[in-house]
């Protein structure tokens, strides 16, 4: 079954093929036609040039782009955390430690409770244009319920990331270095087989550096590739830390000093910023525009959870990175998609060449211009993932 979705009014094709500028250049095409068939993108072009499909889709002169690759989410838990947000609207200082109310409700809930959250937040994500999603563990700290969580991440998302080491359970307090052990032994043993990446949150009132580096070296052993929370709260060392592993990506990177951004410059892991967590949390910004200026690749996520950023719009995260990360629409939207994809170390997404997987995101606008232009406004008119077409927009 093939499909061809004509009168395209712009067309951000992301081709890896032509240069980027690690974000520069959208390679949007005016007037253009895309062909999907057999779940993957077989054509683009002139759309007087399209070729004939089985089913055909008028964009009506829309802006048809990838589908956003969100390479940063916590969806495997229970509850919420309004009450923590209103506190911090209200002058408290946000912390690590707010992480273990999740925890004690995550241990309480059924698979199926679990399993529910994580489809209905998926879903939601795909209908706003999210096409891939990657999820961590990292709100069970036992060995059993880190196990679980991975297990039913990869039930519906795209990557699955193990966690374990996202902060010190009320177990071990007092004992950080005990419990990276059994996250660099049992609980890793436990989870490997369901996820692809190991992450470690390296910051004050988590897991220093010489316990990231032991959870992380243990995982690349097991067969997972590193990535990293870095920097989120302090200026420390996880960014280096990162990019001395050949981690994928850094993700937070709040508080830089010019090690930090040189380092990131000369590697290839990515710099994921996640706007919406400052956004929630009234920390400030990461700097995006001093990070562009240096050459590092950036990516833009949602790192949507329950507690520093309940949200999975990509396009608030967008809006944000523009209007407060100093980053450029196309910048931003070239993160979102093309970053994205360069943070979890993926070729088949994040662009719209012929051969790319068919996750299509047509805009209810006429360029991608809209999703910085006008924040807060619905504007996802249709998507295909994997060469379906979504359902029930949002």
């Amino acid at each position: 079954m093939s499909t061809v979705i004509g009168n395209i009014g712009e067309l951000v094709t992301n081709d890896p093929a032509m240069p980027d500028q690690r974000g520069g250049g959208l390679a949007a095409v005016r007037d253009a036609a895309l062909v999907i068939e057999d779940g993957a993108v077989a054509w683009t072009g002139p759309s007087s040039r399209a070729p004939a499909a089985d089913e055909s889709f008028d964009a009506g002169g829309r802006a048809v782009l990838p589908g956003f690759v969100d390479s940063h989410a916590h969806l495997v838990f229970a509850g919420e955390r309004a009450e923590e947000f209103a506190a911090r609207m209200s002058g408290e200082k946000y912390a690590a430690g707010g992480i273990r109310t999740t925890v004690e409700r995550t241990r309480a809930a059924s698979d199926d409770e679990l399993r529910a959250n994580v489809r209905r937040l998926v879903d939601e994500m795909a209908r706003q244009g999210i096409t891939t999603v990657e999820c961590k563990s990292g709100y069970g700290l036992t060995v059993e319920q880190e196990a679980r969580a991975v297990r039913i991440a990869a039930e519906y998302a795209d990557e699955v990331t193990y966690l374990g080491a996202h902060v010190v359970p009320a177990e071990y307090a007092g004992d950080a270095a005990g419990y990276a052990r059994l996250a660099a032994t049992d609980m890793l043993a436990a989870c490997a087989p369901h996820a692809r990446w190991v992450d470690v949150f390296c910051e004050e009132g988590a897991f220093d550096a010489d316990q990231a580096r032991e959870v992380l070296t243990a995982g690349v052993k097991a067969g997972l590739s590193p990535r990293l929370h870095a920097n989120q709260l302090t200026q420390g060392p996880a960014v280096r830390l990162a990019v001395e592993l050949d981690a994928a990506s850094a993700d937070h990177c709040t508080f830089l000093g010019d090690a930090d951004v040189d380092a990131l410059a000369s590697s290839r892991t990515v710099a994921t910023l996640l706007p919406g967590v400052e956004f929630s949390t009234r920390q400030p910004y990461p700097d995006a525009r001093r990070l562009l200026d240096a050459g590092a690749t950036v990516a833009l996520a949602t790192d949507c959870n329950p507690g520093s950023c309940y949200s999975s719009s990509m396009a608030f995260c967008i809006a944000v990175a523009v209007r407060d990360m100093r980053m450029t629409p196309a910048e931003a939207v070239w993160a979102a998609t093309a970053g994205g994809a360069r943070a979890l170390r993926r070729t088949d997404v994040g662009h719209l060449a012929p051969g790319a997987r068919a996750d299509v995101h047509v805009l209810d606008a006429p360029s991608y211009i809209h999703l910085a232009y006008r924040p807060g406004v619905p504007q996802t008119h249709a998507v295909w993932k994997h060469g379906r077409r979504v359902e029930g927009l949002l």
